[in-house]
């Protein structure tokens, strides 16, 4: 993979202006984001008073695009310019979620009008967020990778600290359909910074008929990009852990504000709350994931935060009702240290490891396996909350989530100790 030209690797991103610009708009999107994550569902459980099933379809529904767009989206990611992709992505999240508070505003908004901007945002997201993650490595240098992802992840954090007690706030005060606007203007405002952005990316090398024949179809790419990341050692096992995580944990948190809002009588401010405090452990993790790398490698740093995110759900399965506010926040401390310093590590392995012609295909793929799980445990989450009530549904979750760290365990990921090192393409595609 050829390496961006012009700043130095070493210097200090806090003095790369296309970083920043690109840092300020993952910043305020994902600090709007925080507002609807927990808007919808509000709105959904206490305006719309829908029933548990159609409760756990909203995330469902959000999540489908990641079955049924991610792949192509790879190819189309790796044939274009990624940083219009991006603009394109936050342009029309903020037009989808501009409707809710219009459509509350006449008294028409409905829960088909939800799982609409859903499905919409969903599409968006999964054409933006395989392009973000590909267009880092055209903004920074390879040995830049850690420390980029580490501040996009200390701003995610900062967002999950202050976003939710913020957005429970916001939603008291505004109803949670007009708090949505703000969200809306984060996009807008992330599609701006983007724009702003004068790094040129590396060229897109067109396809030489002459030489390469004519240009692969899209189901040859596709294929070509499940078969680079099953067929690599470190990446499938990352994947089967990850997927199966997301899967339980869908299971659960499907149907977890439901259950804390209509059985265990959580407000919008309560909710907001505890997680913020749980989300402390994002934070944590953004700080200290570099550390830990260090000392410990990336492949033991990868297995242990694996075995400690596997015990994530349990403080809210076990947690007896006057225990129940604090569980919530601890299991967002486990989840959110353990998630983060999981994410920091594999996402930058994964980075660092992939040629550039296959940065698109690659992120897609593990995007369709390892998201693709969350609207298939969204739909059980509901169907059994409907048959065994939602607190049994809570330790489903939980238990099943205790297999997540078995294939990245077994696997010789945990032989890592540094970042790899870059090899040629058509070597790089034939490691297994």
């Amino acid at each position: 993979m050829t390496q961006p030209t012009g700043q130095p690797p070493s210097r200090s991103l806090l003095r790369h202006p296309d970083f920043l610009k690109l840092w300020t708009a993952e910043t305020v999107s994902v600090f709007g984001t925080q507002v609807t994550m927990l808007a919808l569902p509000i709105i959904a459980a206490t305006i719309l008073q829908v029933s548990p099933f159609e409760f756990a379809l909203l995330g469902t529904i959000e999540f489908l695009p990641f079955i049924f767009l991610s792949l192509p989206a790879g190819v189309w990611v790796d044939r274009l310019r990624r940083r219009p992709i991006l603009i394109a992505g936050d342009l029309g999240r903020a037009i989808a979620l501009a409707s809710i508070p219009i459509a509350f505003a006449f008294d028409a908004l409905t829960i088909w009008q939800l799982y609409v901007v859903g499905f919409v945002n969903g599409c968006l997201t999964v054409f933006f967020d395989v392009a973000y993650q590909s267009y880092l490595p055209s903004v920074v240098e390879r040995d830049q990778l850690v420390e980029g992802n580490s501040k996009l992840e200390i701003t995610r954090s900062a967002s999950q600290i202050a976003g939710p007690g913020l957005a429970g706030v916001l939603i008291g005060v505004l109803k949670a359909p007009f708090a949505i606007v703000l969200d809306s203007l984060s996009f807008l405002v992330s599609a701006i910074f983007v724009v702003w952005i004068r790094r040129p990316e590396p060229p897109i090398e067109p396809h030489d008929e002459e030489r390469h024949g004519p240009r692969p179809s899209m189901r040859t790419e596709i294929a070509e990009g499940l078969r680079y990341v099953t067929g690599h050692r470190w990446l499938r096992s990352i994947a089967a852990t990850t997927g199966t995580s997301n899967f339980f944990g869908s299971v659960m948190g499907s149907i977890l504000i439901l259950y804390l809002v209509r059985d265990r009588g959580f407000t919008a401010e309560t909710l907001g709350f505890a997680f913020s405090i749980g989300s402390v452990g994002v934070l944590a993790a953004a700080l200290l994931t570099s550390r830990f790398t260090k000392v410990l490698g990336v492949g033991r740093t990868l297995v242990l935060m694996a075995i400690l995110f596997s015990l994530g759900g349990l403080p809210v399965a076990i947690a007896p009702d006057n225990a129940l506010f604090g569980a919530v926040a601890l299991s967002g401390f486990i989840g959110g240290f353990c998630g983060i310093a999981w994410n920091i590590n594999q996402v930058s392995l994964r980075q660092a490891i992939t040629p550039t012609r296959m940065q698109g295909k690659m992120n897609a793929t593990m995007r369709f396996i390892v998201w693709g799980t969350i609207p298939l445990g969204q739909i059980v989450g509901g169907v059994l909350a409907t048959v065994v009530g939602l607190h049994t549904t809570i330790w489903i979750g939980a238990l099943g989530g205790l297999l997540a760290f078995v294939p990245v365990a077994l696997s010789p990921v945990r032989e890592i100790v540094t970042m790899p090192q870059p090899v040629d393409d058509d070597d790089q595609i034939g490691r297994s």
